[in-house]
């Protein structure tokens, strides 16, 4: 899922893993466009819940632009979310998800 907050200069992207993967992960990072695809540059905190654990990160990212991302999980699945903006084919036979931070009118 994705949490949005608009700022004068920049939009603040809340990453969170979906429950259903969260559920049977030991670690998650959030990889894309915004941080080169390094797949240890932006850790997903673990965050103990009552109904279970919630994986989330929090990047600054620049307005009314386009990011690809993915989840990376346990070092070696890759997920998308569900509740992406949008998707767009990536060249390893699958799709990437997109955030967009163009600001709403």
């Amino acid at each position: 899922m994705l949490k949005k907050k608009f700022l004068k200069t920049k939009c603040k992207v809340t990453f969170v893993l979906p429950d259903a993967i969260a559920s049977d992960a030991t670690s998650a990072y959030v990889v894309g466009d915004f941080n080169n695809w390094d797949e240890t540059a932006t850790p997903m905190e673990r965050i103990e819940t009552k109904s279970g654990v919630r994986f989330e990160a929090t990047v600054d990212l620049k307005l009314n632009e386009e990011y690809q991302f993915r989840y990376l999980v346990n070092g070696e699945e890759w997920h998308n979310d569900w509740h992406a903006d949008r998707y767009v084919p990536n060249p390893f036979s699958g799709d990437n998800s997109v955030v967009s931070t163009a600001v709403p009118e």
